[in-house]
Order: structure tokens, then sequence, then C-alpha cells
């Protein structure tokens, strides 16, 4: 891999510009269902695909921290965009991390390097739902000589027009079935899209099915094979990833809606009060309800992604980072709609939109009750763990309860 890394404070600066681009066709793109193929050119030319990508491999070496900050940035101006982004951004930052075969990091990563290329998994299905709610994949690989033949149908595939590769998670049909991804390129013959994502928010991530009918696949593609029977399961960095840059989303499109609030306000004068709403106290108290929320959204983020790129345990806190975040986004739109009146109802202005992404937060597997019961049995499981790591006698300390992670 011959291209150079840059320099964080070089490209944050890119994606703040992107952002502001972005945001003038957002609505088109709400509006339409269209899947937003411009904005990823854009990113490609400003160089932040390959931010999250090790130097190793070519990419700029970024860490969660940055990764973060640009997908926030990305979807102030549009959400959409930055869910596939972050989701892209996982995967390439876990292609070392996790056990992927040298030759699949290599095909990726040049890939990432020579033009937009864009990597996602395919997890989720009708029937069974998400992994995170424990249950194995209809979805199957079966043995056919030298190739793997995938079968099976999968929803909620975030970005499925632009992607060039697909992380398709399957049961293998050996004696011992194992549960593992398999890299299937994007246009192999079998693979196909039915377009079903209609959702209220978020509309231009063309989030939509495909059905896999037979897809060959080379022996050699499987990732990170487990035995079937003990479910799927993820290193506790991965799920900080996800969780911390889906919430980053969320946090992104509230602070998008605080920003047209704040103009609104600042500059709407009613002829009843002969002075723009800004000056009322109640307007004052609920734009402080906003920044107290952003403000925790933001540093409850942040810290997260310092420990994890620092190494750091993280226990329940990723996915707590999400809940409060994707909640906070929630609330912060409401409470602009509330202060925006009909004009704030209008769509010919974006803080309607801006209500409709944030509520899509609430989707993203696990569900918040479940990332509650997770956090409490771990404080209800630690007493025993803390005994148990003070007791040399007591053996090896037991892992702690992590979160697992959805594509979608």
């Amino acid at each position: 891999m011959s291209a150079a890394p840059t320099r964080f404070d070089e490209l944050l600066p890119r994606a703040v510009a992107a952002a502001d681009h972005f945001a003038h066709t957002a609505a088109v793109y709400d509006r339409n269902t269209e899947f937003p193929f411009a904005n990823f050119d854009r990113l490609f030319d400003d160089d932040l695909l390959r931010l999250t990508s090790s130097v190793a491999n070519g990419g700029h070496g970024g860490g969660l921290k940055e990764a973060q900050a640009v997908v926030a940035e990305i979807a102030r101006g549009e959400p959409s965009t930055a869910l596939v982004l972050a989701m892209h951004y996982s995967h390439h930052a876990a292609l070392t991390r996790t056990r992927w075969p040298a030759h699949l990091v290599e095909r990726v990563s040049k890939a990432n390097l020579e033009g937009v290329a864009l990597l996602n998994s395919a997890q989720v299905e009708p029937r069974v739902g998400s992994p995170s709610h424990g249950g194995l994949p209809d979805t199957k690989a079966v043995r056919d000589g030298d190739v793997w033949r995938i079968t099976g149908h999968k929803s909620y595939a975030t970005g499925s027009p632009l992607l060039k590769w697909i992380s398709v998670l399957a049961v293998t049909d050996e004696p011992e079935p194992r549960l593992a991804s398999f890299l299937v390129p994007r246009e192999a013959p079998g693979v196909h899209e039915v377009e079903t994502w209609n959702a209220t928010g978020m509309r231009a991530t063309a989030s939509h099915d495909l059905i896999f009918d037979r897809v060959a696949v080379p022996l050699a593609d499987i990732i990170d094979p487990q035995p079937a029977a003990g479910g799927l399961k993820r290193d506790e960095l991965g799920s900080a990833w996800y969780f911390t840059l889906i919430g980053s989303v969320y946090h992104g499109i509230a602070r998008s809606a605080r920003d047209w609030l704040v103009d609104f306000v600042s500059h709407h004068a009613p002829a009843s009060l002969g002075a723009p709403l800004a000056t009322l106290p109640r307007i004052q108290d609920e734009l402080g309800e906003i920044e107290v929320k952003l403000t925790t959204s933001e540093r409850l983020l942040r810290s997260v992604a310092e420990d994890a790129d620092a190494g750091r345990p993280l226990g329940p806190a990723a996915g707590i980072a999400k809940h409060v975040a994707t909640e906070n986004a929630i609330a912060v739109t409401t409470i602009a709609l509330d202060l925006g009146g009909n004009i704030g109802l209008s769509r010919d202005n974006p803080l309607e939109r801006h209500h409709r992404d944030a509520l899509c937060g609430k989707a993203h597997a696990p569900q918040n009750n479940m990332i509650r019961v997770i956090a409490a049995k771990a404080r209800l499981n630690a007493p025993a763990r803390e005994a148990a790591a003070a007791t040399p006698e007591a053996g090896p300390r037991k892992p702690s309860l992590s979160l697992v992670s959805s594509a979608s």
C-alpha cells in the first residue's frame, strides 16, 4: 500500500466542509428516498474513506475518537451518509484486529484506496431478526467443491446500492456447523436487491433487503468461523466502535437541530413580542436543556472512545453511550419542534426531518431495553467478579458481560 497518512487536523476541516455541502441536498434525498451517491464521491475525493484503515494497509490509522468526530460532522449535514460511513469505518478498523484472512484484508484495503469501495455486513434476517438476540441465521453456506454456496435472505443492508463488499453471516453445512461471515462482492452472480426500505426517517440509507441465491464464494474467503452452537461472539472493542459511531450519527443530527433552532429564535421576532424569541426566559431555559443533553452525549461518547483507543476495559459503557446519545437526540429534536411551532413543523424547514431521523436511533439492535438489562446484570454480577479478582485461589477472572452489536 503506497498511500501516505494525513494528519487528522487536516482531515477534520474537510469533513466540516463536506457536511456543510451535504446539507444543501439532504432534503432532496429524504423526500425522494434516493441514495446519496455523490456524497461518497466527495468523501473519497476528500480522502476520508480510509480514515480508520491501518497505516500498514494504506490508511490514516485513525482511532475511534477521530472516527466519531468525522461521523458526527457528516451527520450534521446528511445523516444517512454518516450511518453508511460509520459502518464502513467500523469494519475497516476491525480488519487487522479480528480474524480476517490476510488475503481478504489486502483485497478490501486495496480497493478502498482506489475508489469508493464501501464495506458493510449483512446479518439481520426477516424471520430470525438480529443476531444480537441470540438466534442463528437461516442463511446457509454449503460446501460445493472448491467454493461455498451462500443462500439466504438478509434485511436492512445499509448502503446496499453502493456496497463493494458484503460480509454475510451464515451457518455452514458441516457435520459440526460453524457460524462465520463470508466476503461476498456486491456484484457477484446470485446477489439480488429488493427495495424494501421505506422508513419514517434516515430515508436515504437504502437499507434494503438482499437475497443470496447459491452465491459462490471461494473456500478461503471465510471470516472468523466459530462453533455455531455457541452463537455469535463479538470482541468488546468491536462493539465499542459500532455503538459509539451509531451514537455519533444521532448526536450529529441533534446538533443540526440545535443549530437551526438557535438561528430561528435569534432572528424570529413576532410583532406581539417586539423582540427575537431568544430574549424570552422560557426559550433560554429550553435551549439550556438542549445544551445539557448535547454536552452529556458528546462527553460520554468521547470518553468511551478515549478508553477504547487506550485499550482500557469498557464493560457495558459503550452500549450505555449509544443509549444516552440516541435518547438525547430524540429529546433535543422534540424540544426544538416544540419551540419551533408551526414553522418548525413545516417540511420547508429541516427540523421535522431531524426529528424523524432521530427517532430511527431506537431501531439499532440491541434496543435500549436490552442495553439496560445487560448493564443491570453487569452490576449485579460485579461483587462476585470483584471477589474472584481479589482471591488468587479463585482461578482466572471471568470475562465481563459485553454488549453485542448488529449491522442494522
